[in-house]
């Protein structure tokens, strides 16, 4: 849990700074200056992606704490967190604070605040590890370029695009990755955070919860990763379809299937023990007024 919460604050703070020392014209889509740009910015990263996180880190540490105040402050942080999916809350052609967008940043503050209080279980090796090892190595290979960006540098070389100059929509030229926040490195968050929190074996709606953040985190990467450093190329103008925003659509009908598949092979290979469940034992031990078997050996007793 405190390599989720790390990986999000460290983010945030790199946020805070880029976006206060940057000027908005090197930016995406924000118009405030210094202060003002770095706090807002950084406000709007706690919506987006840090709120989809905290709201089943609140659950997890509710389950675990087991009373009723828990359960309702869980409540609580949800209500609040769940806000950042209301349309214009989070705006990727507006990104800058808006009034509403503090109250996801109180759900995670909540939400972190329950994850202290919580008593958190060592996890041993699992059985999907390796899966979710070799998935984080590509996630954050896919995500380098963006890790500069949003640390206020462009990403040297032709391996992955970055500072390389390429035509935008409006026919401008820009570079291939801008500055700043990127909602590919949004989603590896999302990603990684999933695949950290599924080793805690939460209960069923909660790893359905983790398995949609998962696949939606990954489709949001990869239609990032291939407009910027494919179709920016000009190897081709087929793109992924958006799934950014959630809606009636093919592509989110599909993300709702895959993470149901997810869930139900998660569950299977890496079920919690049932509540209760000891080792079995190996033979049932004679009452009191019950004989005992005789010696083996034929010898006498003893």
């Amino acid at each position: 849990m405190d390599a989720v919460w790390a990986l999000l604050l460290a983010t945030a703070a790199v946020v805070l700074i880029t976006y206060t020392r940057l000027s908005p014209e090197e930016l995406y889509h924000v118009s405030e200056e210094g202060p003002a740009l770095g706090l807002g910015r950084t406000l709007v990263f706690l919506n987006y992606p840090v709120s989809l996180v905290a709201i089943p880190i609140a659950w997890l540490a509710a389950d675990r704490i087991g009373t009723r105040w828990a359960f309702w402050t869980a409540v609580a942080a949800t209500a609040l967190c769940v806000v950042t999916v209301l349309p214009g809350v989070v705006d990727e052609n507006d990104l800058d604070a808006k009034p509403v967008n503090a109250l996801p940043a109180i759900g995670v503050a909540i939400a972190f605040f329950l994850s202290l209080r919580a008593p958190w279980e060592g996890v041993g090796r699992l059985p999907l590890d390796p899966v979710r090892i070799g998935i984080g190595l590509v996630v954050w290979l896919t995500a380098l370029v963006w890790v500069a960006a949003v640390s206020g540098f462009y990403f040297p070389g032709d391996v992955l695009l970055g500072e390389e100059i390429r035509r935008g929509g409006d026919g401008t030229l820009v570079p291939a990755v801008h500055l700043g926040d990127h909602e590919g490195l949004d989603a590896a968050l999302l990603v990684t955070s999933s695949l950290i929190l599924s080793r805690y074996r939460p209960r069923l709606a909660l790893l359905a919860l983790l398995s949609l953040a998962f696949v939606y985190g990954l489709a949001v990467e990869w239609r990032d990763f291939w407009f910027e450093q494919v179709v920016k190329r000009g190897w081709t103008s087929w793109a992924p379809p958006q799934v950014l925003t959630p809606r009636l659509s093919v592509g989110w009908g599909a993300l709702l299937v895959i993470a149901a598949v997810v869930t139900v092979l998660v569950r299977r290979l890496e079920a919690p023990p049932l509540p209760g469940r000891g080792p079995r034992r190996a033979a049932r031990t004679p009452g009191p007024d019950r004989p005992t078997a005789g010696p083996t050996t034929g010898g006498p007793w003893p």
